[in-house]
């Protein structure tokens, strides 16, 4: 099992949700408002004056076999709009309950 870790502009959310559903990924949770800024090139996203907009996240638990179609289908989201700010990790899921 893997976790998918991923932090994207508020305006993608109906989309993320989209290729969640589309690669019949169920579990995930969602936190609506989140503040940061890229790594390499990526806007501060602070919901203040000066940076006005901001990010949500998803961390969804899939098998690992749905893990590469899904990262390919997200990066080609990104690609199409790179400025609005994408970006997803995966991590191995040790235990479950």
């Amino acid at each position: 099992m893997k976790a998918i870790f991923i932090s994207f502009n508020q305006a993608y959310y109906e989309m993320v949700v989209a290729l969640l559903d589309r690669n019949s990924m169920r579990g995930f949770t969602y936190w609506e408002t989140v503040q940061g800024r890229g790594s390499n090139k990526g806007e501060p996203h602070y919901g203040s004056h000066a940076w006005p907009t901001l990010n949500s996240a998803i961390i969804a638990f899939t098998e690992e076999e749905k893990v590469d179609n899904f990262l390919d289908m997200l990066h080609k989201m990104d690609k199409q709009t790179e400025a609005l700010g994408l970006r997803a990790f995966v991590w191995n899921v040790e235990k479950t309950i």
